[in-house]
C-alpha cells in the first residue's frame, strides 16, 4: 500500500519539472557546448604548450650561453697580509704593492662568460628533432581527446534520448493496463465481471508501476550526466532535438560527412594512434644519436670579460677599475664514465625495441578494431531495419487484442500478452536506433580515436 503515495509523489515531481520551460539540445549543440568546456581538451592544449616549450628549451642551445656573476669579498685575515711591507725586506724600494690582488681587504668583481657550442656530435641536433615530434604527438594527442570527447557527447545524448523513450514506453503500458482494469472494473460493477478478473486487472496495472519508476530514474541519471557534459546546471529542463521513432533515420549530422569518408577509405582507421606510435619509434631512434653523442667530443667557443676593483675603503674606487677578457675554444672528450655510456646504449636500445614492438601491436589491433567496428556498424543497421516491421505487427495486433477485449470476445491475458509485444517491440526499435546512431558516430571518428578504445 506503501506505494502508492510514492508513485504518485514521483510522477507530481516529474510534472513540476516539466513545466518550466525547456532547453532543446541538438547533438550538433551538446558537441559545441562540451568542445568548449571540455576540461580533457584543456589537459591535451596544455600538453601542446608543453611540447612547444621542450622545443624551445631544445633550440637555445643553439645561441650564446651568456652569464653575469657579480660578487664582493671581505678579507679578514691573509696569508698575504705584510708580505710585501718595506720593512719585511721582501718588496724591492719605490715598488707599490697595493694594487696587486693578494690580500686584499675589500674586492668586488663583475663577471660575464659566454659559451658557443661549435659541435656537439649530433646531440643538439637530435633534441630538436625529438622536440618537433613531440609537438607533433602533442597535437595528435588533442585529435585523440577531441575525438574522445565526441564519442562519450554522443553517447550520452543517445543514451538519454532512449532513456526519454523507454520511460515514455513505460509510461504508456501503465496507461493501457490501468484503462484495461477501469473498463474490467466497470464490468464488474455492472455484473458482467467476476471480482477475480478485476484483482487480475488490478494486478497487472499495478506490476507497471515499478517499471515506471525505473525508467524514469534511469532517464533521470542519464539526462544529468548528458548535463554535466555539456556544462549545463543540473536543474535545467532539457528537450533532446532526436527523434529515434523516425522511418528514416539519416546518420548524426555532425559526423555524416566523416562518416562517408570512413566506410569509403576504411584503412584510414586510427592513423592518429598509429602516426603517434611512429612518433615514438623516431623518438627511440633519435635517443640513440643523443646517447652516442656522449662517446665524441664536444667544442665550444668561450670568452670571458670581467671588472675588479680593490678599493682601500669599504665602496668601490671607479678610477681603480681593473678588466680581464679572455677568448678561447674548449674541446671536452669523456675517457672513462665507468661504463656509463655502454649502459645509457643498451637502455635506449630497449627503449626502441620497445617502441618498434608496440609500434606492430598497435597496427594488428587497429586492423582487428577497425574490421569490428564496420560489423558492428553493419549489424545495428540490419537490426534497426528488422524492428520496423515487427513494430508495425505488434500495435496491429494490440489494436486488435484491445477490440476483442472491449467487445468481450478476449481475455485479459490476452491483452497482456499483445500489449507486453508492443512495449518489447517499442522498445526494441528504439535501442536499435540508438545503437545505429552510436555506431555511425564511432565509424567516423574512427581516424583519430585512439586503439584499445570501446
Amino acid at each position: 500500500m506503501r506505494i502508492v503515495p510514492a508513485f504518485l509523489v514521483f510522477v507530481l515531481v516529474a510534472s513540476a519539472a516539466a513545466a518550466q520551460s525547456p532547453v532543446v539540445l541538438s547533438l550538433e549543440e551538446a558537441l559545441r557546448r562540451a568542445e568548449a568546456h571540455s576540461e580533457s581538451l584543456v589537459i591535451a592544449g596544455a600538453g601542446e604548450s608543453r611540447a612547444h616549450a621542450g622545443l624551445g628549451r631544445a633550440n637555445s642551445q643553439r645561441y650564446p650561453q651568456i652569464t653575469f656573476a657579480g660578487a664582493y669579498d671581505r678579507t679578514l685575515a691573509s696569508e698575504f697580509s705584510g708580505i710585501f711591507d718595506d720593512s719585511g725586506g721582501g718588496g724591492d724600494e719605490g715598488t707599490d704593492f697595493s694594487e696587486l690582488p693578494f690580500g686584499q681587504a675589500n674586492t668586488y668583481r663583475l663577471m660575464f662568460s659566454l659559451s658557443q657550442s661549435l659541435y656537439s656530435g649530433g646531440r643538439i641536433w637530435a633534441q630538436r628533432q625529438q622536440a618537433t615530434a613531440g609537438i607533433r604527438a602533442a597535437e595528435l594527442g588533442t585529435s585523440s581527446a577531441r575525438a574522445l570527447m565526441q564519442l562519450d557527447v554522443t553517447r550520452a545524448y543517445y543514451d538519454a534520448a532512449l532513456s526519454d523513450r523507454l520511460a515514455a514506453i513505460a509510461q504508456s503500458g501503465y496507461e493501457q493496463a490501468d484503462a484495461a482494469y477501469q473498463q474490467t472494473r466497470q464490468a464488474f460493477d455492472a455484473g458482467r465481471q467476476a471480482e477475480f478478473e478485476v484483482l487480475r486487472a488490478q494486478v497487472q496495472r499495478d506490476n507497471q508501476r515499478p517499471a515506471v519508476i525505473r525508467a524514469r530514474a534511469n532517464r533521470d541519471a542519464t539526462y544529468r550526466r548528458l548535463r554535466q557534459l555539456v556544462e549545463l546546471p543540473a536543474d535545467t529542463n532539457l528537450r533532446l532535438d532526436v527523434d529515434l521513432e523516425a522511418a528514416e533515420l539519416a546518420a548524426p549530422a555532425p559526423f555524416a560527412g566523416a562518416l562517408a569518408e570512413a566506410e569509403g577509405s576504411a584503412n584510414d582507421a586510427f592513423r592518429t594512434t598509429l602516426e603517434q606510435a611512429e612518433l615514438t619509434v623516431r623518438v627511440r631512434e633519435l635517443g640513440i644519436t643523443i646517447v652516442d653523442s656522449a662517446k665524441k667530443p664536444a667544442v665550444n667557443f668561450v670568452s670571458g670579460f670581467g671588472l675588479t676593483n680593490y678599493p682601500g675603503n669599504l665602496l668601490p674606487d671607479l678610477g681603480k677599475i681593473r678588466k680581464n677578457w679572455t677568448l678561447g675554444a674548449q674541446v671536452t672528450m669523456p675517457v672513462f664514465m665507468g661504463y656509463l655510456a655502454r649502459a645509457e646504449t643498451r637502455a635506449a636500445r630497449a627503449d626502441l625495441t620497445e617502441a618498434q614492438a608496440r609500434l606492430k601491436q598497435a597496427r594488428e589491433a587497429a586492423t582487428l578494431q577497425r574490421d569490428t567496428a564496420l560489423r558492428d556498424l553493419g549489424a545495428a543497421q540490419a537490426a534497426w531495419e528488422a524492428t520496423a516491421g515487427t513494430i508495425t505487427q505488434a500495435a496491429r495486433a494490440f489494436e486488435i487484442a484491445d477490440l476483442r477485449f472491449r467487445e468481450g470476445l478476449s481475455t485479459q491475458l490476452e491483452l497482456s500478452d499483445s500489449r507486453f509485444a508492443l512495449q518489447s517491440a517499442q522498445a526494441n526499435r528504439a535501442q536499435a536506433a540508438s545503437d545505429l546512431q552510436l555506431a555511425r558516430a564511432r565509424v567516423a571518428l574512427l581516424p583519430h580515436l585512439p586503439v584499445g578504445n570501446e
